[in-house]
């Protein structure tokens, strides 16, 4: 179909208006239930947290262009609600409340940027249990008569609870049900007195009662609560008239007395009506047993005698007492009785009086030995008690006051009259030494008597006394210290000691005995220790004395106390060297140690101080003035420097040293100390040489060492003789005996050429040489040569300057150079014994002095 110019544009024109117009956005609608869209038909729990995303709003716009969303409130309500204008997401802001607003209304609006629909918008806020019944119309406070019938309602509670639902439906209950007198119906609220249940007034005037409303529980941030309120309902009782008059004060009973007068209130009886709410009138009355002598005040219950009581019939009267109650109208109601007991009794005018041998007496006295027999009667008091009244105006009591427990009175309870008896009780108690005079006072009251009348009578006992007392020191130790140079006759302590007794039964004698009461008197009645004329006190031999001190009386009655004696030191002992510190043998770069012991007891008498008074050269050594260990100057290392600073060139030296002590005075005691130096390298090759040189200063060691060595020898020889023995005794033969005898050979003359050999430097130290020839010194040697004839010994020769220059010669440092075999040329080792030590060169010197013929050797 062809179309005209004309339609074609009306076509275009069409095509450009819509391609121009621009439509509006607008919300989905997604239902109830939905959480997105535009809020159609929303509710929200009021107890929703603030903050909680709650709501999307969605829409759309026809474009496709991008929307932004909006929500606004009415400028008079809260702005509960905030938007997220990109996204729609809607958050709570403000905390819901139900029970104050229970819907809320706001408009919601989409925007295209061009075009704005907005819409208006609902939203329910649904219930939560947040709230907790609470009671209207309160205080509940009630007035019910105390007769009212079991199961009568009494009040009406009643509570409200805003939530809906199970959270607003109220029910009641109450708080004790066990404890309480009433019920309450847990749906209307009605409080009612329990089935068999009474009300009085004269127990309980009110009651409170705790009433607890319970709503029916729901839902509140998640969780079941349950909320409940309580309040109190005060039930006063009302009295009503249903209770007898009640008797205040009884039983009730009267005296009357010799000089009663007639008319006279004799006792007053007293009735209340039992309903104190509301009381009657009460009226008194006299039923029967009066027989006219006694009369009631109807109004006042004051009965009065109306006879002189010498006229009386009867000495105990029972009379009935009726009260009636009044009502407000007049009319008699309850009533009640009681008995009344009236007594007609004598006049009590008569106090008990104490009476002795001669009439009436207040005082009386007696003296006794302290501490008689327990359960002893006082027989020297005469006592008698009497009253002159009749009946229970005669009865007392009698008692001593005093200091107690010392005697007791007999009887304790009279009648009228009764001899009074003391016995004693305790007799520790009576002592003279602590009462001279003990002082009571005898007490009569009356028992049974409104007047309680009483006398008193002064019991006074002077004390005798008797040796009951041992004598006591005042300490049961003396501690005395005196110095050891007291003289004979010196005072050491003086020791006390107190008898409490008088007369010659306190005098108290002294004495001593015991081991170490030798040397001490003791004065008999001062109780002064002191030194015997004779005695010569030393601390060193006894420090310390004790013994006993005994304290006696006329009788025989004693008591010990211990003395105990210290000797104070006095500096009377000088130090004392050991018998070794004659001579010392020092070893390079070891001390040596001289000792000194001080006899005195107690420092500072015996400590000893050391110090070197005098030596040659005086820079050699130094000493430990608490030890005594001697050591060389630091400066000194070697053998060589002592041969550099030794004007003879000898490792010999005399010192003077000294020991002081530190008392006061001070004493000192010098000694000669001769002391020897050798090096530790050449101690070291010989075992044996180090032994002599140790046992050198203790020469008692070295003999022990040689006896067990013997003992060792004898016991292995008993034991293979005992085993030779028994094998031959179990072989049963007899072997024969062969010996077989050797000539000895006769003994080569030793020549022993001695060369004295002048100082040279090693690096130990100087040295003396002694050389030998190479002969054989063996007697028993099984050489295969013949034995070359002896020859004389050559003399000596002169001494040279220098060693020879040949094998390095063995040598032994000793006090003052060395002595050096000469070494054989067949055999590079010596044959001439070990090393022998610088403590036996001068025994050494001597012996080769003796064996040389004709030749002496000499330094």
């Amino acid at each position: 179909m062809r179309r005209g110019p004309g339609a074609a544009l009306a076509l275009e024109l069409l095509h450009l208006c819509l391609a121009q117009a621009n439509f509006a956005p607008h919300f989905f609608d997604n239902g109830v239930g939905s959480t997105n869209g535009n809020m159609a038909l929303f509710s929200l729990p009021e107890d929703t947290p603030v903050g909680s995303h709650v709501y999307t709003l969605n829409g759309t716009d026809p474009e496709g262009d991008p929307v932004s969303y909006h929500i606004s409130f009415d400028p008079s309500t809260r702005s509960v609600f905030s938007v997220d204008p990109n996204f729609g997401n809607i958050t709570l802001v403000e905390e819901l409340d139900r029970e104050r607003e229970d819907e809320i209304e706001a408009i919601i609006s989409i925007s295209d940027g061009v075009n704005l629909v907005a819409e208006k918008v609902t939203i329910l806020v649904t219930d939560a249990n947040d709230e907790a019944p609470s009671f209207i119309q309160e205080p509940y406070v009630v007035q019910v008569p105390e007769d009212i019938p079991a199961g009568s309602s009494i009040i009406k509670v009643h509570a409200v609870d805003k939530d809906t639902g199970s959270g607003g439906a109220v029910t009641y209950f109450l708080q004790n049900v066990q404890a309480t007198k009433f019920a309450l119906d847990r749906h209307s609220g009605v409080l009612r007195l329990r089935a068999g249940a009474t009300l009085d007034y004269e127990k309980a005037r009110a009651h409170f009662v705790t009433v607890v409303a319970k709503d029916g529980g729901g839902r509140l941030r998640g969780a079941d609560v349950v909320f409940s309120a309580t309040t109190t309902v005060t039930v006063n009782v009302e009295d009503v008239q249903d209770m007898a008059p009640i008797f205040v004060g009884i039983p009730y009973y009267g005296y009357v007395y010799e000089d009663t007068l007639p008319g006279s209130e004799v006792l007053m009886v007293v009735a209340m009506d039992g309903d104190r709410g509301k009381p009657n009138q009460i009226l008194y009355s006299l039923l029967n047993g009066s027989d006219g002598d006694f009369e009631i005040n109807e109004t006042s219950g004051v009965i009065s005698v109306m006879q002189s009581p010498a006229q009386l019939r009867r000495e105990v009267y029972e009379l009935h007492v009726q009260v009636t109650e009044v009502s407000s109208s007049g009319i008699p109601a309850a009533q009640a009785m009681v008995p009344v007991t009236i007594r007609i009794v004598d006049l009590n005018n008569h106090p008990p009086t104490f009476y002795g041998e001669s009439g009436p007496q207040n005082r009386f006295e007696l003296s006794m030995y302290e501490h008689p027999p327990q359960g002893e009667i006082l027989r020297g008091l005469k006592i008698t008690v009497n009253d002159s009244d009749q009946g229970a105006n005669a009865k007392f009591n009698l008692r001593l006051v005093g200091p107690g427990g010392i005697f007791r009175v007999v009887p304790l309870t009279v009648l009228n009259e009764a001899q009074v008896t003391i016995i004693v009780e305790n007799s520790a108690a009576i002592d003279f030494e602590k009462f001279k005079v003990l002082t009571f006072k005898l007490l009569a009251i009356e028992l049974n008597t409104p007047e309680k009348f009483s006398s008193t009578a002064d019991v006074v006992i002077q004390l005798l006394d008797t040796n009951d007392n041992v004598p006591k020191f005042t300490s049961h130790y003396y501690i005395a210290r005196i110095p050891e140079n007291a003289p004979g006759g010196s005072n050491v302590v003086a020791v006390t000691a107190v008898d409490p007794d008088t007369g010659p039964w306190g005098e108290v004698k002294y004495s001593i005995y015991g081991s170490g009461a030798d040397p001490f008197l003791i004065h008999p009645s001062t109780g002064i220790i002191y030194t015997q004329p004779w005695a010569s006190l030393d601390a060193e031999a006894t420090a310390r004395y004790n013994f006993y001190v005994k304290a006696e009386d006329m009788e025989g009655k004693y008591s010990l106390a211990e003395v105990f004696v210290t000797l104070l030191d006095v500096n009377d002992h000088y130090p004392q060297f050991g018998k070794s510190i004659q001579e010392k043998t020092m070893v390079l770069g070891t001390p040596v140690k001289i000792e000194a012991t001080d006899q005195d007891a107690e420092e500072p008498n015996n400590l000893v101080d050391y110090s070197i008074t005098h030596a040659e050269p005086a820079n050699v050594f130094d000493i430990d003035a608490h030890t005594g260990e001697i050591r060389l100057k630091n400066s000194i290392r070697s053998l060589d420097a002592l041969h550099n600073i030794t004007p003879g060139g000898d490792f010999t030296w005399s010192l003077e040293v000294q020991a002081k002590d530190r008392g006061s005075p001070s004493f000192s005691t010098t000694a000669l100390l001769k002391i020897d130096i050798t090096d530790t390298e050449m101690l070291s090759r010989s075992p044996m040489a180090t032994f002599l040189m140790q046992t050198k200063d203790n020469p008692m060691k070295a003999v022990g060492v040689l006896a067990g060595i013997m003992a060792i020898i004898v016991v292995i020889t008993v034991l293979i003789s005992t085993a030779t023995f028994w094998r031959n005794k179990k072989s049963n033969k007899v072997l024969p005996v062969r010996r077989v005898l050797r000539k000895r050979p006769s003994p080569a003359p030793r020549a022993v050429r001695i060369e004295w050999l002048k100082f040279r430097r090693t690096k130990a130290a100087a040295k003396f040489v002694l050389r030998e020839d190479p002969s054989n010194e063996n007697c028993n040697n099984n050489s295969l040569g013949s034995t070359l004839p002896p020859k004389a010994p050559a003399p000596p020769p002169p001494p040279t300057m220098a060693p020879k220059m040949g094998t390095a010669p063995w040598t032994v440092p000793t006090v003052s150079g060395s002595l050096t075999p000469q070494q054989p040329q067949q055999s590079p080792k010596p044959k001439v014994g070990s090393p022998i030590q610088s403590a036996l060169v001068s025994e050494l010197r001597q012996k080769f002095e003796k064996k040389g013929v004709g030749n002496k050797a000499y330094f």
